[in-house]
């Protein structure tokens, strides 16, 4: 079964300057298509967690879906917006994953469903190198409650959220490239620049 996938981009970015750094070009295209490309053949519906005024996502036709609380409170913002737009059309899992990571497992959805089915576990969190990736995890929609309540209380990051639910880490390989390196610096950019030239 395909997961629905929330792409999150509602962030800040302040290590690039501010803006939309999934709108910053790699090899062509932006990153924002390179992790679409990864992850739509995987997921049964796609939308898009930003903030702001939707219309500058207009060219890339998905719903674009705000964080719910106020504030800029992080990722798990976007994970609850993700959970109520899935929710909303009957999609019982959520894949989430950031949009500054444009090497993506092209298995990582089934990854997900096969640990989570076979281990009775709630949430399946992606780990390479022996390091989790939290942003890139699978969700069941009926957590929605409970993630706006963590969110009011204070709760911001995922793994403080994630340590009160059955929760595996499904690991995938890595070659050549961490399939979950993340373009926070511009340097990090000219980085997979030069790496997509050779």
């Amino acid at each position: 079964m395909k997961p629905a996938c929330v792409l999150l981009a509602g962030g800040l970015a302040t290590r690039m300057g501010g803006g939309d750094k999934c709108l910053l070009q790699l090899g062509g295209r932006t990153l924002l298509e390179h992790v679409i490309d990864r992850v739509a053949p995987q997921a049964a519906q796609l939308a898009l967690n930003a903030n702001g005024d939707p219309s500058r996502f207009a060219g890339f036709g998905l719903p674009v879906v705000a964080d719910p609380v106020a504030g800029f409170p992080g990722p798990l913002a976007g994970v609850l917006a993700g959970l109520r737009w899935a929710a909303s059309r009957n999609q019982p899992l959520l894949l989430s994953v950031p949009t500054d990571t444009p090497f993506l497992p092209l298995d990582l959805a089934a990854g997900f469903v096969e640990a989570v089915d076979q281990e009775g576990a709630e949430i399946a969190v992606a780990v390479s190198e022996g390091r989790p990736h939290p942003t890139a995890s699978l969700w069941p929609t009926y957590l929605a409650d409970d993630l706006e309540s963590a969110l009011h209380g204070g709760k911001r990051r995922i793994k403080e959220f994630m340590q009160d639910y059955r929760v595996i880490e499904v690991a995938f390989a890595t070659e050549g490239i961490d399939p979950f390196f993340n373009v926070n610096l511009p340097e990090d950019l000219a980085r997979v620049e030069a790496m997509l030239r050779t």
